[in-house]
């Protein structure tokens, strides 16, 4: 689950207001106008164990915040306003984004004693969506490297003057802290991330209690040590930020749960695909259900696109309707990539248009003959090659 903007020009559209812009440098906040988005998209794993997965958008909610009455405007609709700024809480809908999506679980047959796995970034790490979390939904997300985290509370139960129950023991180290302890030994993991297997470093501490998400809920703390990279073969290795993750089930292997939180990274790939390729946010609507309704249905276009894909060539199937050209013949994809099933779709719906049956007429398969022959473009080719 994640939160996206997309770009308006004018402040009449529905839904529109400054937002931070996320694409700014670090060292100055810009601010752009935009809408707000909420996004859902389930993992469709490749097979069993680590191995990549492909995430498929299946809810798509816009989250406008609360719009500011003018100055000026009468006390009953300032506090008008300061309730629905708290109803507009991207967390608390976060959280009801879950809760819909658990109770949609429960209605089907075939998924009502499933687990919802959500994994998450630090914006929904926190009180609002941890004190909600529905029934039988595990939420994996990062937190901040000065988290204060507490053992549960000894078998005496009660504080050092009697009192009321404890719920929280003795603090332990926060998340840098730990990473930063020698005496605690690093563990490996293998995790498949990258188009290849990796070895992570990590620590762990478990089980766990936090204010934030409340005295009834144990969690286990990962720490990931920095991954070492090259931006470009041949420069001087670098080293990536460290991460700190938390997961309300302690009982999760650690393989599974650091494989599902790389999967996490697929949803900014849906969102790139979705603005940059399939044009959501594009469309010039202004009224409350258009601006909703318009980006709903082309994401569930790229979603039908993505499952029929996967149901048709596999998960990470590449489509070979069309031959790659000559420079990136020797280039073998990892997995299909949304450009290429869109012309994919293209070519076979314009092939019918057009009256072919096959696309064997491509590639000529006639014998050489003793006089040439005068070459005439194909249309059909020409017009695939070009769209694609």
């Amino acid at each position: 689950m994640d939160d996206t903007i997309l770009r308006k020009r004018g402040t009449k559209t529905a839904g529109v207001a400054w937002r931070r812009d996320p694409l700014g440098p670090p060292f100055h906040t810009n601010f752009v106008l935009a809408q707000r988005f909420l996004q859902l998209s389930a993992a469709l794993p490749g097979g069993a164990g680590p191995g990549p997965a492909r995430m498929v958008p299946i809810d798509l909610r816009h989250v406008p915040t609360a719009k500011r009455p003018r100055r000026g405007s009468s006390p009953e609709a300032f506090d008008h306003y300061r309730k629905e700024q708290k109803e507009a809480n991207i967390s608390l809908k976060g959280a009801a984004a879950l809760g819909d999506l658990r109770n949609s679980l429960d209605e089907d047959p075939t998924g009502a004693g499933r687990r919802l796995w959500a994994v998450v970034d630090g914006r929904f790490t926190n009180a609002a969506v941890l004190k909600n979390l529905p029934c039988r939904t595990v939420l994996i997300g990062r937190v901040r490297k000065d988290t204060k985290l507490y053992l549960p509370p000894d078998e005496r139960g009660a504080g050092p003057r009697g009192g009321r129950r404890r719920l929280y023991g003795d603090r332990v180290p926060t998340p840098e802290e730990l990473r930063s302890d020698e005496s605690i030994p690093w563990q490996m993991v293998k995790v498949f991330a990258a188009g290849k297997e990796h070895d992570f470093r990590v620590k762990t501490l478990a089980p766990l209690k936090w204010r934030s998400a409340g005295g009834n809920l144990d969690l286990r703390l990962i720490v990931i040590a920095p991954l070492a990279y090259r931006p470009r073969k041949g420069s001087r290795l670098l080293y990536r930020q460290p991460a700190y993750l938390i997961c309300t089930d302690p009982d999760i292997p650690l393989g599974e749960l650091l494989q599902a939180y790389v999967w996490r990274w697929d949803i900014e790939v849906n969102f790139r695909d979705e603005k940059h390729l399939l044009g959501v946010g594009q469309a010039q609507v202004r009224n409350e259900a258009s601006v909703e309704k318009v980006p709903q249905l082309i994401v569930a276009a790229y979603a039908l696109m993505l499952c029929a894909a996967a149901k048709t060539f596999g998960s990470a199937g590449v489509p070979d309707t069309l031959p790659p050209p000559k420079w990136r013949r020797d280039q073998k994809p990892k997995r299909a990539s949304t450009q290429s099933l869109i012309s994919h779709l293209r070519a076979e719906l314009w092939g019918k248009a057009l009256g072919l049956d096959s696309f064997s007429g491509f590639r000529s398969r006639q014998f050489a003959d003793t006089k040439p022959k005068k070459l005439l473009p194909d249309l059909p080719s020409a017009v695939f090659y070009a769209a694609a």
